[in-house]
């Protein structure tokens, strides 16, 4: 069973759930960081579920951020390996975007936020519309060949921190152009969160509008 993402008119069943997986340290909050004023400046009603172990750490960088509202984020403890409430059993991650959905009825799109994982995590179609993996430079250029199923089975792969290539002897090219080779032509991107000039995160939220929410992407 998946996600019934439209009703029979093409109207949106809800607010659409993006999932954003990848391993520790990838930058997953930071993407949430930078993409989160890009949709409030183009009138995306947007809330966010962050998962992980046992802490609700990454929930309050968001909420103490300043970038949204705090009541607008929701923490999911796995209590065990977070793959397995966006995989096996996403209903406590079901229950918390069923949440927001009724306390915001204006939503637009929910982000969901899987705890770092390895290359094998991957969403349930149950849980997500559409989803993404994060992998960084800094993990080694060898990520890619290594064809984990996040980085296989995602919608749109995002390759982070692309600065730092440089400093951990990584060719950016090389690494981008490997990923798209094994992922046979499916989306990749290089990415820049951070800093003063971001790097591909106007047009993840392009995609997200645009295969997701199913608006037209501004020329």
């Amino acid at each position: 069973m998946t996600r019934n993402l439209t009703m029979p008119d093409g109207h949106l069943a809800g607010p659409a759930r993006v999932g954003i997986g990848g391993p520790v340290g990838s930058g997953k909050t930071a993407l949430i960081e930078a993409l989160i004023p890009i949709f409030i400046s183009r009138g995306v009603e947007i809330a966010v579920v962050t998962n992980d172990l046992v802490t609700k750490e990454d929930a309050r960088r968001l909420q103490s951020g300043g970038l949204i509202d705090p009541e607008r984020v929701v923490a999911v403890e796995a209590g065990a390996c977070p793959h397995t409430v966006i995989r096996e059993d996403p209903t406590l991650n079901i229950a918390a975007a069923d949440d927001l959905e009724a306390r915001f009825p204006a939503l637009d799109l929910i982000l969901i936020e899987s705890g770092g994982d390895n290359l094998a995590s991957t969403f349930s179609l149950d849980l997500v519309d559409w989803w993404m993996f994060v992998i960084d430079v800094g993990q080694g250029d060898d990520i890619p060949r290594k064809r984990g199923p996040g980085i296989m089975l995602c919608d749109f792969l995002v390759v982070n921190k692309l600065y730092i290539a440089p400093y951990v002897f990584v060719d950016a090219a090389d690494i981008l152009s490997e990923a798209r080779d094994v992922r046979a032509g499916k989306p990749v991107i290089g990415c820049r969160c951070k800093g003063a000039s971001i790097e591909g995160v106007p047009e993840i939220a392009d995609a997200i509008i645009r295969n997701v929410l199913f608006r037209q992407v501004a020329a």
